[in-house]
């Protein structure tokens, strides 16, 4: 009856303890309102720009060390200077169509000190330039 009890207190304070860290993650951490945008239908040269809106719903402040797209069609622009807890700040994303045709999906990685990368995509179908 005793080893009984006593595993049952075990399992129960590893449980809790188990419980406990998950519940109190320090650090920053990022929360988009989108992860994905679709354009539709764009022709050919055209240049479009999405915001992709984020907050810090981490306990300490975020900092966006680099933002990586996946061809020089994509440009994006995003804050330098570190995102305090409960903060929104935003990520901006040019797609340039020139040189391109049909459907494409473009990924953007965010690069932070949260200890794992983010990524937004944005989607298009590009129709040719009308003579």
């Amino acid at each position: 009856m005793k080893k009984l009890t006593f595993i049952l207190i075990t399992l129960f304070a590893v449980n809790f303890a188990i419980a406990q860290t998950a519940d109190s993650k320090n650090g920053p951490d990022i929360t988009f309102q989108e992860t994905s945008h679709d354009f539709g239908d764009i022709t050919q040269g055209d240049v479009v720009e999405h915001v992709f809106k984020f907050e810090n719903t981490g306990n300490e402040p975020l900092i966006l060390a680099d933002v990586k797209t996946t061809c020089g069609c994509t440009a994006p622009s995003w804050p330098k200077e570190p995102i305090s807890p409960g903060e929104t700040a935003e990520l901006t994303v040019k797609f340039n169509s020139r040189g391109k045709m049909g459907r494409i999906t473009k990924v953007i990685t965010v690069v932070s000190n949260i200890g794992e990368n983010k990524t937004v995509k944005i989607v298009t179908n590009i129709l040719p330039k009308e003579s």
